[in-house]
């Protein structure tokens, strides 16, 4: 599959109803990939199986406030010099991009990015949807090294991060970001070829193309009536006398009624404009607006014990709900052979790629 100008508005489509209501402006994001496309070409996508052991993968994105990125016009080299800093790091070449989240301005940013470095984007990601924590990733369960990282900004000004945990990552990143202006982009988790399929959420490509033509049944379908410290939505249609309740951080995270939860994080949660049929983000719904409510699941990962402990209901602050059975996943179809799923590397805990490999 290639990713081409006709392909894209499907996948940004599908990349904004994994934001789960937040991951960044997709406008922007999309806008930037288009671009991109005009300028270099369709985009490859690849499986995991497809890649070359020997050279490096690396996972882009961006860290920083959805608002700066709606205003400040970004720049088309951030992926050039996320490269040279990361080949000059490991003494190997980068052989592949990788969105580092599927979900949100992430998604479509990775395909703009293969396009201006030349590369081909793996059909996978590192979280399945958007989550607000930069360790928040499948390759942290995994044992993959989170640094060397590598943080740049348009102007090629860049800083490399070593010798850290994935949660000081975070830390150090958010930190960083007054001095780069509120954004910063960023490459972290970086792997070898042979480490993609059992470190990362696989067909997360394919998948956001399909949920950007088709989506779930709703589980509710109706008008905002209140967005003071939760949202409620009245149900109208068939759903009349319905009353949802929906609590929301950075993204969308549970969706209760009467006290029963019809969908919790780690699963996504995704609002739609009813009328016009786009993707309202958490910070968008305002009082009076016509919307349905889906639920899609998450990487089956996430409903691990180690995937809840990370990015489970408590990891935002949600106790006391117990959540649903997991949501039925889509299959997904990739060419990755038998056995390449997401068990655990036999290479060990926190492996990072060797130099000059």
């Amino acid at each position: 599959m290639d990713i081409d100008t006709g392909l894209l508005p499907a996948f940004a489509r599908g990349c904004a109803v994994l934001g789960s209501g937040g991951g960044g402006p997709v406008t922007i994001a999309r806008a930037a990939a288009l671009q991109a496309l005009e300028d270099h070409g369709p985009v490859r996508v690849v499986q995991p199986a497809e890649l070359d052991p020997a050279l490096l993968v690396m996972p882009v994105g961006t860290a920083g406030s959805s608002a700066v990125m709606s205003e400040r016009v970004g720049g088309t080299d951030e992926p050039v010099y996320l490269r040279d800093k990361i080949e000059e790091l490991y003494g190997a070449r980068v052989g592949a991009v990788l969105a580092s989240e599927i979900g949100g301005a992430n998604g479509c940013l990775a395909v703009a990015w293969a396009a201006r470095v030349g590369l081909p984007l793996v059909d996978a990601d590192g979280m399945s949807r958007a989550f607000p924590r930069m360790d928040q990733t499948v390759m942290q369960l995994r044992g993959i090294a989170p640094t060397p990282a590598v943080l740049c900004d348009e102007r090629g000004r860049t800083v490399v991060v070593d010798h850290v945990t994935g949660g000081w990552l975070e830390r150090l990143v958010r930190a960083s970001l007054e001095a780069f202006g509120g954004q910063v982009a960023t490459s972290e988790y970086i792997m070898r070829g042979d480490q993609v399929a059992a470190s990362t959420a696989l067909g997360s490509v394919t998948r956001a193309v399909r949920l950007g033509t088709r989506l779930p049944d709703p589980l509710v379908t109706g008008k905002v009536a209140e967005t003071a410290g939760s949202i409620l939505v009245e149900g109208l249609g068939a759903d009349q006398g319905r009353l949802v309740r929906i609590q929301a951080a950075s993204e969308f995270v549970a969706v209760v009624e009467d006290g029963v939860p019809l969908a919790v994080v780690p699963d996504v949660i995704a609002m739609l404009d009813t009328r016009t049929g786009e993707v309202v983000q958490a910070e968008q719904v305002r009082y009076g607006l016509r919307v349905s409510v889906v639920r899609v699941p998450c990487d089956p990962v996430w409903h691990t014990p180690e995937g809840l402990e990370l990015a489970g209901p408590a990891a935002f602050g949600l106790t006391g709900l117990t959540p649903p059975p997991p949501a039925p996943a889509t299959p997904v179809t990739t060419e990755s052979p038998a056995g390449t799923g997401l068990s655990p590397s036999p290479t060990g805990s926190g492996e990072r790629p060797e130099a000059g490999t």
